[in-house]
């Protein structure tokens, strides 16, 4: 049975490369975002989903709305889908909780948050373990670190380590919806398998890069969120911005 990962649509914030790890903030799609969601009727068989499963995000759940139309299959909202928090950064620059998280590492929460990065995405997967419960075809509305992880197992090597940093984190309008087709015994064993990985104490691996100027350079993690980053040079600066 087909289970559907996607995304939510654009909002401000990720617009702005700014996060939102806090439910209760009334951050929803905005216009490109909800224009975006017209693509799924062309890729999905949206009309033959049984269950849709979203995190209690707004955005989230404005997604899943605009995608079923009249709903008429089950929905069930499910916390464990939800973004990570991000404690104090929250409302940020995912940039500035980036270098928080290259000095302290996944295993450690930012200031005010209830989980740390390794513990937010063993919550997430869990709740993808829980989405096989339901019946199929199934669509999971979420967050692209989540995505992220998923796309990272599909695609890594044996012996890769647990980056600190998934370097592939899909805008809406690119790489979206990402289907997952597999039988549910084997979908289990995956993420299961998935979900003891992130419980281990397995070191990250961190890809850094140079960012500043040559004189006041300082280590910056390789990451591309929520849209894809490229270099440019600025005189004798080098720095990261977002590509257009």
């Amino acid at each position: 049975m087909t289970t559907y990962i996607v995304r939510h649509g654009q909002t401000n914030y990720s617009k702005r490369y700014l996060v939102n790890g806090d439910p209760t903030k009334h951050i929803h799609l905005n216009e490109e975002g909800r224009q975006s969601l017209s693509r799924a009727w062309t890729i999905l068989p949206l009309h033959a989903v049984a269950t849709w499963l979203t995190s209690e995000f707004p955005r989230a759940r404005q997604t899943t709305s605009l995608l079923m139309g009249v709903p008429a299959a089950t929905l069930v909202v499910d916390g464990r889908l939800n973004e990570l928090d991000y404690g104090e950064f929250e409302g940020s620059p995912f940039l500035e909780y980036a270098v928080w998280l290259d000095t302290h590492g996944a295993a450690q929460r930012p200031p005010g948050a209830a989980e740390s990065q390794r513990e937010g995405i063993r919550r997430m997967l869990s709740g993808v373990l829980a989405a096989l419960e339901h019946p199929g075809p199934r669509v999971l509305v979420s967050h692209g670190l989540l995505v992220s992880v998923l796309l990272w197992h599909r695609d890594r090597s044996p012996d890769d380590p647990i980056p600190l940093f998934f370097s592939r984190r899909p805008r809406t309008s690119t790489r979206w919806p990402y289907p997952m087709t597999s039988s549910p015994s084997s979908s289990r064993h995956c993420w299961t398998i998935l979900i003891r990985a992130f419980n281990t104490n397995q070191p990250p691996m961190v890809t850094r890069r140079y960012c500043g100027s040559a004189r006041g350079r300082r280590l910056l993690p390789s990451m591309r969120y929520p849209h894809p980053t490229r270099w440019i040079k600025k005189g004798s600066s080098s720095c990261m911005t977002p590509a257009p």
